[in-house]
């Protein structure tokens, strides 16, 4: 009785013109990926399918008027198989396990677009900058599971920016930086507690790397964009796991002391008195409301409008004291980051591409015009190398070339 009720329902699915029209349409417009709704509908229409060994064609509706853009392979014949489309569908899908393509699935895909792209044809002669782009670009859509929060995959700014900042750490350029490196980020501004978490594989994806005491270029994009934008629900897992030091699910006041007793070392090192734990503690609580007493969970902090402020509380010493001078009305308002139209992540990489164009602008102004020319990713590193040799510290002790015995020369004193 009850076989023979699924065959009625399976039937009149297989009759239902909205399905069939549904059907067109996807064939039609999307390349064959297929919508989640559309899984379980297309499973049991198939299996019917199977059953009857019948093939039916679909007379499309000439009276839709579908957009050219949803015909990236030219128009569509006027009559579709479905029965070819569904097996077509199937066949694409069953080539990624559990319907999801990994990491490496994405790589291919992104290296078509660099391969393809007129205006990525620079990079096709400069293999190093190749492999690099595509890594940063299959860590920003992996970051992000809702593709319509994020419109510039293949941004060359964000690639450049983070390349930049990976260079200047990793001084052997082996593309691999350690401890040392790391701690270097941000004028030390990370503390030296959540450097060793981060290498400890808490964060990492368990590559060889990791033996040696060191972190992949591909490691390092996580983290830059974890920590300029600590608002993003894949930054809040991230630190979270660097802070839960136990892997118990949840920060106890015994975690949350821990990274904070090194946060006060370096306030007093700077002259700065420290907010006395117990304090700091009821501010944070205040800050994240967690819905159990004593107890910091990953929900709790994914329902805090401002993860940014708690997370630099006690890793970050230059977010947190900026946060520090900041009002807290001001940032009431910056945590309002629901209707906001450009993320930290996005500010930050354009201050800091408007950074390093002026520097090479500047550069540029000081060769006179005497450098050689060279074709945009050379002239691009050369001045990535420029930048790094540049960068100083300000009371940096003078080179024996400067070593000069102002005595030995004669000097007018005309100083009127």
């Amino acid at each position: 009785m009850k076989s023979e009720s699924m065959r009625i329902k399976e039937i009149s699915l297989r009759q239902d013109p909205d399905l069939r029209k549904e059907l067109a349409l996807l064939a039609r417009g999307c390349d064959f990926v297929l919508p989640s709704r559309f899984k379980k509908r297309l499973k049991a229409f198939q299996q019917v399918q199977v059953q009857t060994k019948k093939e039916e064609t679909l007379q499309p509706s000439l009276s839709q008027n579908i957009p050219t853009f949803y015909f990236p392979r030219g128009c569509p014949k006027e009559k579709v198989n479905i029965d070819a489309v569904i097996a077509k569908i199937e066949r694409t899908f069953s080539e990624f396990p559990n319907e999801r393509a990994t990491l490496e699935d994405m790589g291919k895909v992104a290296k078509d677009v660099v391969n393809s792209h007129p205006g990525l044809s620079f990079l096709k002669e400069a293999s190093e900058f190749h492999s690099r782009y595509i890594t940063t670009n299959v860590a920003l859509l992996e970051e992000e599971a809702d593709i319509n929060q994020l419109t510039e995959y293949f941004s060359y700014e964000h690639f450049y920016v983070i390349y930049c900042k990976f260079w200047e750490l990793d001084t052997d350029h082996d593309l691999y930086i350690d401890r040392k490196d790391l701690a270097r980020h941000n004028d030390h501004a990370i503390s030296n507690r959540m450097i060793e978490r981060i290498f400890s594989g808490a964060v990492t994806r368990g590559r060889k790397a990791q033996k040696d005491g060191k972190i992949s270029y591909a490691d390092f994009v996580w983290f830059l964009i974890s920590e300029e934008d600590k608002k993003t629900p894949t930054s809040i897992e991230y630190w979270f796991r660097c802070m839960d030091l136990d892997g118990d699910g949840a920060l106890s006041m015994y975690e949350l002391e821990y990274f904070y007793e090194e946060q006060c070392q370096k306030l007093d090192n700077m002259a700065i008195e420290p907010l006395p734990f117990e304090d700091c503690l009821c501010q944070m609580l205040d800050l994240v409301k967690p819905q159990y007493e004593g107890r910091i969970t990953l929900h709790d902090l994914k329902r805090c409008k401002l993860t940014n402020v708690f997370f630099d509380t006690f890793f970050n010493i230059e977010k947190y004291l900026d946060h520090e001078q900041k009002d807290q009305f001001s940032m009431l308002r910056d945590g309002e980051g629901d209707s906001q139209e450009v993320s930290d992540w996005e500010k930050y990489a354009a201050e800091e591409y408007d950074i390093l164009v002026a520097e090479e602008a500047a550069s540029d102004q000081w060769n006179d015009g005497y450098e050689a020319e060279l074709n945009p990713v050379d002239h691009q590193k050369a001045n990535v190398l420029k930048y790094q040799m540049e960068k100083r510290p300000f009371f940096e002790m003078p080179s024996h070339l400067a070593d000069v015995d102002l005595d030995e020369y004669d000097y007018e004193e005309d100083f009127e």
